[in-house]
């Protein structure tokens, strides 16, 4: 009989592993509460109407067409049941002979319960699309706007000095300059203001310090205001209260400053380490487990090299799932298992059009050939040729002429709500409903 292994989410991770199983003799279970992968990095691309949602993302039964040891399943993770090797979902129930969990992270508010229900997140295609509706919205209620309410519309604050905060302020400034005032004549955006508050001394901090300054020069150059070791308290939709007492009126708060791991209940809390990582040893198995992985985000793996855990980056979740494929075979033979050992190619941000900051591991610049080896290395990520395509047409179209025709506000209708809704309601809840 064939060993059944379950993958909770479709992230770099998950698909990465599944992708190099399938044709094997594993029988294979994926799960995610979508039915697409999608390339985080770009988001904030969407969000700006500089990209399609489409063209990040992946529908999961296109890419293991016709693979018939993968079985896609779309549900809500409900539990992990380690003594039954269960997973519940909103599917059904899973048996597992491994179970690996790659579920990523989420927005982390830290607590703040205004912040989590007015400010905007950007962990999914979802919510970079209700995120450009709202760009788009509010400009066009400024055409009415006056006094107070015209000021929160025409400042837009962003929080979060690393690569999304960096990247989506620069994609915003570059907005305010070549897009809308094209597009609303009749408007003055002199007034309209990017700010982008980072709590820490240094935007970009795993970079190196020259990559920091470089990017900090670039996003005020463009006419971002930088606030460094500016934390925010609080935020009651119509104005951002930061630390010092001060505030800043702003109807857009997007909030890109920290992440959360998403836990599956029946995980013991003793597993658990700061942000919401799992403990895993050097071969990604939970602690105290031998049929149990947790891969990307979600995994903390302590080592020489990285005493605090591996950043939680999609080289290192693409890593780690190659290294889990080699020894879920070397399981099943019997063989001595192949300890995880990331050696980093690099970090790198982009913040506008020929701006951009690389650092590798013996070499760091800046500049317009940053910003091409930033596109190049983003482009080869991309699964399909097709969406590879679009997007080299897209970016090329915008360095030309720095516009795109992608600005269209798309409002989800109440039954596509609801529908999406009842689709991520565990299925005990739904019979008990009927």
């Amino acid at each position: 009989m064939l060993k059944r292994i379950v993958i909770l989410g479709a992230g770099f991770a998950g698909l990465q592993l599944a992708r190099r199983l399938k044709g094997t003799d594993f029988d294979i279970t994926l799960i995610d509460q979508y039915n697409f992968h999608q390339f985080q990095p770009l988001f904030y691309q969407v969000a700006t109407a500089r990209l399609e949602p489409s063209s990040i993302s992946f529908p999961l039964r296109k890419v293991f067409q016709n693979k018939t040891n993968i079985h896609v399943r779309i549900a809500a993770i409900t539990k992990i049941d380690r003594v039954t090797k269960d997973v519940y979902t909103g599917a059904g129930i899973f048996h597992y002979d491994y179970l690996v969990i790659a579920t990523g992270c989420s927005t982390n508010y830290f607590g703040n319960e205004n912040i989590e229900r007015l400010a905007f997140p950007m962990k999914s295609t979802t919510e970079a699309i209700a995120l450009r509706n709202h760009i788009l919205l509010n400009f066009e209620n400024a055409l009415n706007a006056s006094g107070d309410e015209l000021k929160a519309i025409m400042n837009i604050v962003v929080v979060g000095g690393g690569p999304t905060g960096v990247e989506l302020s620069g994609s915003l400034a570059e907005l305010k300059k070549n897009i809308l005032p094209r597009d609303y004549p009749d408007m003055d955006f002199s007034s309209l203001n990017v700010f982008l508050l980072e709590a820490g001394p240094a935007l970009l901090s795993p970079m190196t310090k020259v990559s920091q300054e470089v990017s900090k020069t670039y996003l005020e150059s463009m006419g971002v205001q930088v606030k460094l070791n500016t934390l925010v308290k609080d935020y009651n939709g119509q104005s951002v209260l930061l630390a010092d007492g001060t505030h800043i009126p702003t109807k857009t708060l997007i909030w890109a400053a920290g992440v959360t791991g998403n836990v599956p209940q029946g995980i013991d809390d003793s597993l658990l380490v700061r942000g919401n990582r799992i403990k895993v040893d050097l071969f990604n198995r939970m602690e105290g487990t031998d049929d149990i992985f947790v891969l990307g985000d979600i995994a903390y793996m302590e080592t020489k090299g990285f005493p605090k855990g591996h950043p939680q980056l999609a080289n290192v979740a693409i890593a780690q799932a190659k290294n889990l494929v080699q020894n879920l075979r070397r399981i099943e033979h019997g063989k001595v298992l192949q300890p995880f050992v990331y050696k980093s190619p690099g970090t790198m941000a982009t913040v506008g059009k020929r701006k951009a900051v690389v650092d590798l591991p013996f070499m760091s610049f800046q500049g317009r050939f940053a910003w091409f080896v930033w596109m190049f290395l983003h482009l080869m990520l991309i699964l399909s040729v097709k969406n590879k395509l679009f997007i080299f047409i897209n970016w090329a179209i915008s360095y030309f002429t720095n516009d795109t025709t992608l600005r269209l506000i798309l409002l989800p209708t109440k039954q596509q709500t609801d529908l999406y809704k009842e689709a991520q309601t565990p299925l005990q809840e739904r019979i008990h409903h009927l």
